[in-house]
């Protein structure tokens, strides 16, 4: 078996167990006290005023992202993989407006408005990951299943909030999975661009984003501005703009490397 080989059977493995992990554990119902959040502040007459406002900044990387790659590619990106950038930075904007919308009147059925473009972006930058760095052919094949399964995952979960037996199973592997798949890619296979670090950047800034989201009340409590939930979209969106970042800056790795990046182990 060759270093290659194993470094992808690896991957395999590792998201089958997660697949085994969540079909053998219990249906996840949403938690009634999730859209609880700490901040609920009505300002200049809009409710969860810094909750909403600060899903701006998602619009704005977003129109960024979408502008940069249409209609040709800057020379930090890859041609092939242009699909893939353009529905992570639409999976962006639409986050601004879905998370805007569903934070104006918090409810379950809003929420779907919310993670569905989220779903969209993480299968969208999981397969951007595979292609620069295993292979564009497999980037650009997959990334129609993973939009797929993204909606579906989104999908699933409402279907089964309605019939009052949420289950959040299949949104988790999308969201989380890839936070785990994504980081193996990086440090296993060489990218064909220079600038890897742009992309540990934004696992960083998502990875902060979760904690912050985690710690609501906390965090409002120690700043009396901003909550976690605030914070977390603001982290979240900063991660997204080193995408942005590294299309205007990476240039492509000279050929030899991209010939030794099947036996090489992280990248530039």
């Amino acid at each position: 078996m060759t270093p290659l080989q194993r470094k992808l059977l690896l991957l395999f493995a590792v998201s089958g167990a997660a697949f085994a992990a969540a079909l053998l554990c219990p249906p996840l119902p949403q938690d009634p006290a999730y859209h609880a959040f700490a901040d609920n502040r009505r300002i200049l007459g809009v409710p969860n005023f810094w909750n909403v406002l600060t899903n701006a900044p998602f619009l704005l990387v977003g129109v960024i992202g979408i502008r940069l790659c249409y209609p040709q590619m800057p020379p930090g990106g890859l041609q092939d993989l242009r699909a893939g950038y353009l529905s992570f930075f639409a999976g962006i904007l639409l986050t601004g407006l879905g998370s805007g919308y569903y934070h104006l009147d918090p409810t379950t059925t809003t929420l779907t408005l919310d993670r569905l473009p989220m779903a969209i972006a993480f299968m969208a930058f999981t397969s951007i990951a595979v292609g620069e760095h295993i292979s564009t052919v497999a980037g650009r094949r997959l990334l129609i299943p993973l939009l797929l399964a993204g909606v579906a995952s989104v999908g699933y979960w409402h279907v089964t909030e309605l019939r009052g037996a949420g289950d959040l199973r299949a949104y988790g592997l999308v969201q989380f999975l890839p936070m785990l798949l994504i980081p193996m890619i990086l440090l296993m296979f060489r990218s064909r661009l220079h600038g890897v670090g742009y992309l540990w950047m934004m696992s960083l800034a998502y990875l902060l984003a979760k904690f912050a989201e985690h710690f609501d009340a906390e965090l409002f409590a120690l700043t009396g501005v901003l909550s976690g939930h605030s914070c977390k979209h603001l982290l979240a969106a900063f991660g997204s703009y080193w995408l942005v970042l590294a299309l205007k800056k990476r240039r492509r790795v000279s050929p030899e490397l991209q010939n030794y990046r099947t036996t090489g182990v992280g990248g530039t």
